[in-house]
């Protein structure tokens, strides 16, 4: 039996089958995505969504849909599947009798004496998808005809029907081609093998996406169809239907599918799905490489690259090449010291003071990977020493070093840290001067620069450097340590300590370099569990607090309230499960195993082979957010090589 399956029941139960969705990238930008059953339920959703160069390189979706139709004695059965207001129409869901997921997206439609089978792969590095039909039993002669719906526009807007649209179609090999708007790549739509094109242009109209109107979005659009294709299919006998934005070989469509299949990795453990979902992040374009925090509508964020890309790459599959091309892609966008959070080039935000210290955390990953203290140096050294050298002397006059080694980051009105939600203008968890989070981590990484240094004989930095480890340890303690409660200040501004229980103190106890002692960390851990801790990773919020939100939804407003007011990040995971490591050894396996297992529950309760963005703060602890986040599958990596690093030291230990 597959490991990833729904049963019939559960695929013709829209109250379940709709809340589970599945995704695909072409390793370029683009993906596809949609619920298991073909309907989709987000703007976002679609069969063939790509970056297009000619507006800024955002995503749009091309084709959103295709319907399949089944014709036996001149009946014919719609196998797709629309919501519109008050019905779903047609509703071909019913016909579903199996799903699988490996090893590529597979439906599997039974009417009557039919049974027909659809597998949906998109192509690596290509605008393409490619969907195989196999006419696995029939008993009569049997027509397949096919109907795409195109949306033409920004992932982030809907379509409407208008006269501005060009509905004409040329045709091409087995196909046609159609391209609604200018500055749009032609869809080509082809077989392979030879088909009726039958013209019925129209504007399918009121298409609506649940998820967006739970969300307090527009939810309703106009999808253009061009008419559809029509070809008899034999039992036993598979045609594949591809839409690219260049034109295919239809003659090899069959030969190019199968070998698509072939090379795609197995999804047949919670292990390798993780790993499956990981390398789904990773973009390459040209000499740069990329990871996207989070589909389906986040691009590249500077500081989810450096928290997710030693899980996604090392912890992985042991890729220190993709790790190292995300790195070097990274560095060759530093500007004044800091990384951009958000775009690239002229439309790049440098907005983020958290990216530049987990570029450091990075390092130290891809460090211990290859072994080589010396060569860091020689590769980041000038980088590292420039980032430093401009949080020492401050930067834009938002971020500086004050005379006891501590980094203080305030900019009215902006949100600086990884809590960076904003509603009407305000930061909805301002944290204005002294962040422990990134305090700790700029002891991090000056220790570790230290150490790199020290390795390769920079005397010059060692000297210049060498006093501070101390001075910021000093008044780390003293500026964020509660005495009275004995754990860390979120953060340290000019009313004071804010005394909040938030998870970023966490961070202070999981790093290489800490101020801390163990017995301080020991006591904030103890808080940690006790009040943030839950089976899906940490809250941003302990419930104690009247400002606790425990539950993640409703409109953009509600859920930005909510967003590190008590909602759950799975990638807090990594360092609480790294903390406890580094204090208790291996005698904490049994709980990390039991931390990271109780997300292979969710392989199958929201994005499919994934691990989503976030969760309710109260229980049952409801993914939420987007359906597969970079870190959050990077850090539940980690955990698990830190969780099989420390066992098999404690097997060694016992062997002796």
């Amino acid at each position: 039996m597959a490991y990833l399956k729904f049963n019939k029941d559960e695929l013709v139960n829209l109250e379940y089958s709709l809340k589970r969705e599945i995704l695909a990238t072409n390793r370029a930008g683009g993906y596809l995505s949609s619920t298991i059953i073909c309907c989709n339920t987000r703007k976002y959703h679609g069969l063939l969504i790509v970056p297009i160069e000619e507006f800024n390189g955002e995503r749009h979706v091309l084709l959103s849909a295709l319907d399949e139709t089944v014709v036996q004695h001149g009946q014919a059965f719609n196998l797709g599947i629309h919501k519109y207001p008050g019905n779903y129409e047609p509703r071909g869901h019913k016909y579903i009798v199996d799903f699988e997921y490996e090893p590529v997206y597979t439906l599997t439609y039974r009417v009557g004496g039919v049974v027909l089978k659809k597998e949906i792969v998109l192509v690596h590095n290509e605008d393409q998808v490619v969907i195989r039909y196999t006419l696995v039993d029939a008993h009569s002669e049997t027509l397949l005809r096919l109907k795409p719906f195109l949306a033409y526009r920004n992932v982030n807007s809907l379509c409407k029907a208008n006269m501005m649209a060009n509905t004409k179609y040329e045709p091409i090999e087995n196909g046609i081609r159609s391209k609604l708007y200018n500055g749009f790549p032609f869809l080509n739509m082809q077989l392979s093998k030879a088909n009726d094109f039958v013209a019925v242009p129209d504007w399918y109209k009121n298409i609506e996406y649940m998820e967006e109107e739970s969300r307090g979005y527009d939810f309703r659009e106009d999808l253009f169809v061009p008419g559809y294709f029509e070809v008899p299919i034999k039992k036993g006998e598979s045609i594949i239907f591809s839409a690219s934005t260049t034109p295919a070989a239809s003659g090899r469509l069959k030969t190019k599918f199968q070998k698509l299949v072939d090379e795609r990795g197995p999804r047949n453990s919670f292990v390798n799905c993780l790993k499956y979902s990981a390398s789904q992040f990773i973009v390459k374009e040209g000499k740069d490489s990329e990871v996207i925090a989070g589909y389906p509508w986040f691009g590249a964020w500077g500081r989810d690259t450096f928290i997710a890309l030693p899980g996604v790459t090392l912890s992985a599959n042991n890729d220190v090449k993709s790790c190292k091309d995300v790195l070097d892609t990274m560095v060759r966008q530093l500007n004044n010291g800091l990384f951009p959070n958000v775009g690239k080039g002229k439309n790049a935000a440098y907005n983020s003071v958290d990216a530049p210290m987990w570029f450091f955390k990075a390092l130290q990953e891809y460090g211990e990977a290859v072994g080589d203290d010396a060569l860091i140096w020689k590769s980041y050294g000038s980088k590292m020493k420039l980032i430093l050298a401009a949080y020492r002397n401050g930067i834009n006059a938002f971020v500086r070093m004050h005379d006891n080694g501590l980094i203080w980051a305030d900019e009215p009105g902006k949100a600086l840290t990884w809590m960076d939600a904003i509603v009407n203008g305000c930061p909805v968890t301002p944290r204005g001067g002294y962040q422990v989070e990134i305090n700790a981590l700029w002891y991090n990484a000056i220790c570790y620069s230290l150490k790199l240094a020290q390795a390769a004989g920079d005397t010059k930095f060692v000297k210049e450097w060498e006093a501070m480890p101390e001075r910021i340890k000093d008044n780390f303690v003293d500026i964020f340590w509660i005495r009275d409660k004995e754990y860390l200040a979120d953060y340290v501004g000019p009313e004071g300590q804010n005394i909040f229980v938030r998870p970023n103190q966490i961070i202070a106890c999981s790093l290489e370099y800490s101020p801390l002692t163990d017995e301080m960390k020991g006591k904030v851990l103890s808080v940690v569990k006790r009040e943030l801790l839950t089976p899906r990773g940490l809250r941003t919020l302990s419930p104690k607090n009247p400002l606790y939100k425990g539950l993640y939804g409703g409109d953009q407003v509600t859920r930005d309230e909510a967003y590190h007011q008590g909602t759950v990040w799975p990638w807090l995971t990594g360092p609480y499960i790294e903390a406890n490591f580094r204090l208790y050894g291996a005698a904490f396996v049994p709980k990390a195993k039991e931390l990271v297992a109780g997300f292979e529950e969710d392989m199958t309760l929201y994005g499919v082979c994934s691990i989503s963005e976030v969760y309710d703060g109260n229980p049952p602890y409801q993914p939420n957010g987007c359906i597969s986040q970079a870190w959050s599958v990077g850090e539940i990596l980690r955990a698990l090589a830190l969780t099989e690093k420390y066992e098999n030291l404690a097997s060694q230990k016992k062997k002796k």
